[in-house]
Order: C-alpha cells, then sequence, then structure tokens
C-alpha cells in the first residue's frame, strides 16, 4: 500500500471544515476510555468493560441500524465477579439511543491511534481540495451522506452482526473518490515501501484506483485475515457514493497541472511556469 504525504494541488481558501473534523476525531479519541492504556499497548479488564458499554451506547451496529430497534440487555461498563470468574457486567440501558443517529456518531470513533492517523492522514491530503470545489455547507453534508451510505452498505451486508462499526473510513472514501473524479491528474507524492521508502510523484488516478481496487479485492475477502474486522464493503460503497455525487460537478472544475509521467526525486519538482521579476 503506498502511503500517501501531499498533493501538488492548491485550495483557494482554509478548509476550515476539514480542520474542524479532525480535531472533533482526535478530541472524540482522546476521551474514549482505555486510550491511555492504548499508548503501552496494556488494557485492565476495567477499562475493556468501560470501553464495551462506551461503544455499545454511541457506536453504530448493524443489527440495531436495520432493525431500528436496539437491545434490552447491554453492557454497562463495570465489572463484577461471576461463577466463572470477574467480567463486565450486562443490564438494561440507562441511556435512549437512536440507531440511525449512531451512524453520525461512530463516524468519530476509533478503535486505535493506528486506525485515527490513517484516517486522518488521508482527509487532510484529499479532503482541503474537495470542500474547495464544494463549500463548506456542502462538503460537510456531502461527508456525512457518503458516511451514512457507506454505513448502511455495510449493514445490510451484515444484517445480524451485532459488532460495534465505527470510523470516519467509509465518509472519507467518499472524499477520495470525489477526488478521483475531480482532480485524476493532480500530482500525489507518496511513499511506497520498497526495501526503503521510496518516495514518488503519482497521478491521483493511479494512488486513488489502486487504494479502491485493494479495498474491492478485500471486501471479498480474498487476500487478509481481517475481512471481518474491517469494514470494506463500507469503503467500497462510501468511495462510488461520493464519486456519483461529485460526477456533475467535473464540467465546471477545472484541471489542475498535468502530470510528466511517474517520477521521482528532484525531476518531480513542478517546473518553473514564472520569471521573477
Amino acid at each position: 500500500m503506498v502511503i500517501p504525504v501531499h498533493d501538488v494541488n492548491p485550495a483557494r481558501r482554509t478548509p476550515v471544515v476539514t480542520y474542524a473534523l479532525i480535531g472533533a476525531n482526535v478530541l472524540v479519541f482522546l476521551a474514549t476510555p482505555g486510550v491511555a492504556a492504548s499508548l503501552v499497548g496494556e488494557s485492565s479488564l476495567a477499562q475493556l468493560c468501560q470501553l464495551q458499554g462506551f461503544l455499545d451506547q454511541w457506536a453504530a451496529v448493524p443489527r440495531e441500524m436495520i432493525h431500528d430497534r436496539t437491545p434490552t440487555v447491554v453492557p454497562t461498563g463495570d465489572v463484577a465477579m461471576g461463577p466463572q470468574g470477574p467480567g463486565c457486567v450486562v443490564g438494561p440501558p440507562d441511556y435512549d439511543k437512536s440507531p440511525p443517529l449512531s451512524v453520525l456518531t461512530a463516524m468519530f470513533l476509533h478503535g486505535s491511534w493506528l486506525h485515527l492517523l490513517g484516517n486522518m492522514l488521508f482527509l487532510l491530503i484529499f479532503g482541503n481540495n474537495i470542500e474547495d470545489r464544494l463549500g463548506h455547507v456542502r462538503y460537510l453534508l456531502f461527508y456525512v451522506l457518503c458516511g451514512y451510505a457507506a454505513a448502511y452498505a455495510f449493514a445490510f451486508v451484515n444484517a445480524t452482526s451485532g459488532d460495534p462499526l465505527i470510523g470516519a473510513s467509509g465518509a472519507i472514501a467518499g472524499v477520495l473518490g470525489a477526488y478521483l473524479v475531480l482532480y485524476p491528474k493532480a500530482r500525489v507524492w507518496v511513499l511506497v515501501p520498497f526495501l526503503i521508502f521510496l518516495p514518488l510523484r503519482l497521478p491521483a488516478w493511479l494512488v486513488l484506483g489502486f487504494w479502491f481496487g485493494l479495498q474491492a479485492v478485500y471486501s471479498s475477502g480474498a487476500g487478509v485475515t481481517d475481512a471481518g474486522t474491517v469494514a470494506y464493503v463500507a469503503h467500497v460503497v462510501g468511495f462510488v457514493a461520493g464519486m456519483l455525487l461529485a460526477w456533475p460537478l467535473r464540467p465546471g472544475t477545472p484541471p489542475p497541472p498535468e502530470p510528466r509521467g511517474l517520477l521521482w526525486g528532484r525531476q518531480a519538482r513542478p517546473r518553473q511556469t514564472w520569471r521573477p521579476r
């Protein structure tokens, strides 16, 4: 997998919504129970129970989304001693949960630092140009709509699943799909792991097309061992939703400078198109 680090596609306005989304995701992650323990790789039973109760309240659960009904018994976040030893307590919920609204709150939850930082990196690099093209309000609506499309598609495929669905990946996949449609020839600096991390400047259609192809393959369960824990179907549907929503904007979108092949190093620097006075 290539790692994008920068795109050569300047925006006209400050991407305040993109920055706000990144800030909100980081703050929610820091407020999630068990984050401090994740830094050292250890979690106590009490922290795991708190996390389980937290996710049950705020994460999206496919079978709840499909049937629009929440369970009568849920993890409370407490620990107690049972016949087989200590464990997490379950009981009637002390909160009212809306399955459709949980899709929105789940977009700001992440399971690990790697999960969070990977999502925020893609959002930072590609989100500014989509926000610039759509405008702040339409971009926010676009982001949320792609997230909902991705989450409900995953829920329909996994209608009986009680596992929590979390992460901004579906919404961010929509941003990537829109970028592919609007700026396919934009140049993107990436790091390619080949003995060392090799810097390359590649066209966006190649970077994002390769990413989408991997998600499509992984969604079938081929080539991965964690197909059941990563919502690859949500990535695929979010990406396609972003492409479809952005397609009508193609005619009015000015293209960035076209890349001159697959270049790297000094050759990949943009050529000077002006002369200093």
